[in-house]
């Protein structure tokens, strides 16, 4: 880690393996360049940047030298996006979202199911595979396979 010297009023940073660290004046708090936060996360520094831009980590610290810089604290307690990790977007919205969804899938399976039944049924009193493909929205190969199972 980098160490830190007062000069009057301001604090100093030292680079140490190559990543500066500066700490704020007013709180004594470091803070760590895009690298530094990277190397945290375990990713390339324009994936952290990519990650910032899409506000999957992050917000830089105001700064008035337009320098980006990050609270260590906040970056390690910012829910990391990636697999097996929670994303930005998995909040309780989210999860009703996909709820919705697999509620809807479950619905298109029961009615995969009837028109399997259907069309059972219609081979059964004799009608053609066209037209009870036709009528099914399916294809003859899907209504052929179908009857197979």
């Amino acid at each position: 880690m980098a160490a830190h010297e007062s000069v009057g009023h301001e604090t100093v940073g030292h680079e140490t393996a190559g990543h500066e660290t500066v700490g704020h004046e007013t709180a004594g708090d470091e803070t760590w360049d895009a690298a530094r936060c990277a190397e945290e996360w375990g990713v390339k520094p324009q994936t952290w940047l990519g990650y910032v831009s899409r506000a999957q980590a992050p917000a830089a610290l105001p700064a008035s030298d337009g320098a980006r810089r990050w609270s260590p604290a906040e970056v390690r307690a910012f829910p990391r996006p990636g697999v097996g990790r929670s994303r930005t977007g998995a909040g309780p919205e989210a999860r009703a979202l996909l709820s919705a969804m697999e509620q809807v899938a479950a619905r298109i399976a029961d009615l995969r199911e009837e028109q399997r039944r259907l069309l059972v049924e219609g081979r059964e009193r004799g009608l053609e595979i066209s037209p009870m493909a036709r009528a099914l929205d399916i294809s003859r190969q899907t209504a052929y396979a179908w009857l197979k199972d």
